[in-house]
């Protein structure tokens, strides 16, 4: 899909594309440099505590800057009463773009609507399981790959599942997070696996992960001594805090994450109960949405795909030494 133009606003929308073309990555020299414009985008986050998040900010940060582009960055916090207004702000201001990394798409209407009030398209990177009209794009990691793939480890070091005691830790406000902790619940159920706790076990805060998954585990063994075999955990920081739970309470269940990090590589590395996690290509990911973006500032064209799901990869015993952990990217 391309934007068109006619009459005079053609002429001047293709003027002003070229000069633009300076700041960035172009293929055509303008004559006129005083008359250049820079590509402005606004980028935001709402998991900028989050290893993943704060790399996309340092990440999206040196693509401006290589590119030529103004960039507004907007930092998030997890809280969207503040987030959310100043994004708005900025689209006031006036944007050619807008970058969207890692926050649910559910979360913010209101940026929604600004953006398509003035016109502005939003680029997205693992900020919907599913097409969205919000965004142009989204490109995010294949959430069935990644169940198929730890549920496979666990099979495979637990003897099968049929019968076994697993725990399923996940955090509704991320979509992604969200959608591989149902898709674990089901396939667990299909293979007649028991859900410990009868259903997902949710982490309310980010932030307090760790500490929330390890008191989930921990009180499931006290009432239930001996009673877990395995412990699927959406994202390693909680998987970090369910292992502590699983090895001070000397249960042999093992435990499996979702995103690399330096101490989940260390802690299967160590050859305990850590399994496996998950490495998502992230850095891949940027890219293709980085060339998105310039060929919309070349000339207006939009992505073809409104929705794209990349596949990751497992990480465990065989491969953990030679995996970059995701938060020394």
């Amino acid at each position: 899909m391309r934007k068109k133009f006619t009459g005079v606003v053609a002429i001047a929308a293709i003027a002003a594309i070229a000069a633009i073309g300076l700041t960035g990555c172009s293929t055509t020299a303008s004559t006129d440099t005083a008359s250049a414009k820079p590509f402005k985008v606004i980028a935001f986050t709402s998991g900028n505590q989050t290893p993943i998040g704060a790399w996309w900010v340092k990440a999206v940060t040196a693509e401006a800057a290589t590119n030529g582009w103004e960039l507004t960055m907007i930092q998030g916090d997890f809280d969207f009463t503040k987030m959310n207004p100043a994004v708005e702000s900025a689209i006031g201001q006036g944007a050619d773009a807008i970058f969207d990394g890692y926050t649910d798409v559910a979360s913010i209407g209101s940026i929604v609507t600004a953006a398509k009030d003035a016109k502005i398209p939003i680029f997205a990177m693992d900020s919907a399981t599913a097409v969205s009209d919000a965004f142009v794009t989204n490109i995010t990691t294949n959430q069935q790959g990644i169940v198929d793939q730890t549920l496979g480890a666990i099979s495979a070091k637990i003897g099968g599942l049929k019968g076994k005691n697993i725990m399923v830790i996940g955090h509704d406000p991320h979509p992604g997070i969200r959608m591989r902790a149902g898709l674990a619940k089901d396939a667990l159920i299909k293979a007649g696996a028991n859900i410990a706790g009868g259903d997902v076990q949710k982490v309310k805060s980010p932030a307090t992960g760790r500490t929330e998954a390890l008191a989930l585990v921990a009180d499931y063994l006290t009432a239930h001594p001996g009673g877990l075999d395995a412990v699927w955990v959406g994202w390693d920081d909680a998987a970090l805090g369910a292992l502590k739970g699983v090895t001070e309470a000397g249960s042999a269940a093992v435990v499996t994450g979702v995103d690399a990090s330096s101490e989940a590589i260390a802690g299967i590395e160590a050859g305990g109960n850590f399994l496996a996690t998950i490495d998502q290509p992230w850095p891949s990911i940027l890219k293709m949405i980085d060339a998105d973006l310039l060929a919309y500032q070349k000339d207006g064209t939009l992505p073809a795909k409104s929705f794209i799901a990349v596949d990751a990869n497992l990480v465990d015993i065989t491969n953990a030494a030679t995996t970059t952990p995701s938060d020394k990217l």
